[in-house]
């Protein structure tokens, strides 16, 4: 008997699917769970690197809610994440996650195992989920861009505590329809939850259009062609045949000279003929760094710093160094010592060419 629906949840559901049956249409909820599942898809692979645990993230399932539906069905507290569009598009959602979820993924982040979450969520909670987000969003920003055919970009997220019934960030009416699109998110070994997008309709909508409505560049393509006068086109006539033009345009004809291409080399050494150019520019002082290497910590780790603290870096004693000018980097050497300064002796660089363009 317990897996039995309750009156009042069968009544939910079939509010819900009668209200994202006269909202959005059957092609319009596939094309958003699409969306969904293909932003949600590349913020998994981007929240693995951060906690170093693998993170999945199902497909989603979209309806079509109002927001007193919301205030019935979530009474406890939650944390939002407000992310805005500021290129591509033109809206707001919401993501909505428990406040658990919320201190485990801060400690995963922190290095820690994802049990330490006691106590009330805090700013370091807030700031921790914040910038989670912002790198899920700002990935899945890339592969909309790819799906839209058009760059989209997003500012950095606001996380912020909200409960349903006393605020409303997105300044919904409490009957206006919002449209639900719920992820299961699963963290290997720790965490077992949902997460949840809410997107107004006319925003979904815009997104849904564009996705299945793509701007045709080639109509206008097509009717800038026609707009051209014919003496202004351009016409191939290098597949005629001399029996094919009149006896009186034959003497009008000009001959043409053909010549092989010739390429430039690829990594020519030769920068002379840049010459005078790069004259200009030879008083202009570059900031050269020594690179002995590179190593990655945790914060909990950096902060237990102190002296006598060894760090172990990414590269092996005796091996080169990078010699970077600008930041680019342009030779291996190694390490010397000069009466009683540091030096370096340069034992590979890479050519004359390259290193002008990496200046």
């Amino acid at each position: 008997m317990s897996d039995m629906l309750t009156q009042e949840e069968i009544d939910a559901l079939l509010r819900g699917n009668n209200q994202s049956d006269a909202v959005l249409t059957p092609e319009e909820v596939d094309a958003i769970g699409e969306i969904g599942n293909i932003s949600m898809g590349t913020s998994a692979t981007t929240l693995f690197a951060l906690l170093n645990n693998k993170v999945t993230i199902t497909t989603p399932k979209v309806s079509v809610m109002t927001w007193d539906d919301l205030v019935r069905e979530y009474p406890i507290p939650y944390v939002a994440v407000e992310v805005k569009f500021t290129e591509g598009f033109e809206g707001s959602n919401l993501l909505i996650l428990k406040e658990e979820d919320v201190k485990i993924i801060t400690d995963l982040m922190m290095g820690g195992d994802g049990h330490n979450i006691e106590g009330d969520i805090n700013d370091l909670h807030l700031s921790a989920i914040g910038e989670a987000m912002n790198q899920m969003i700002g990935s899945s920003s890339t592969s909309l861009s790819s799906i839209f055919n058009k760059s989209i970009n997003i500012s950095p997220p606001k996380a912020f505590l909200m409960s349903f019934k006393e605020s409303n960030p997105m300044k919904f009416s409490f009957n206006d329809s919002i449209v639900r699109v719920a992820f299961k998110m699963e963290v290997e070994g720790v965490l077992d939850s949902e997460i949840m997008q809410l997107i107004p309709v006319d925003f979904a909508k815009k997104m849904v259009k564009d996705l299945l409505n793509p701007k045709a560049d080639n109509e206008e393509i097509e009717i800038d062609k026609k707009e051209l006068p014919d003496k202004s086109r351009i016409v191939d006539k290098s597949v005629r045949h001399d029996d094919d033009i009149p006896e009186a345009k034959k003497t009008d004809m000009h001959h043409v000279q053909i010549q092989p291409v010739q390429f430039e080399e690829f990594d020519k050494d030769n920068i002379n003929s840049n010459k005078e150019n790069i004259d200009l520019i030879m008083d202009v002082p570059l900031e050269i760094t020594v690179e002995l290497g590179r190593t990655k910590r945790l914060i909990k780790d950096i902060l237990e710093f102190g002296p006598g603290t060894v760090v172990e870096l990414d590269r092996l004693a005796g091996e080169p160094v990078d010699v970077i000018v600008n930041g680019k980097f342009i030779a291996k050497a190694e390490v010397v010592v000069i009466d009683e300064s540091f030096g370096v002796r340069i034992t590979d660089i890479v050519s004359p060419s390259k290193r002008l363009k990496k200046v």
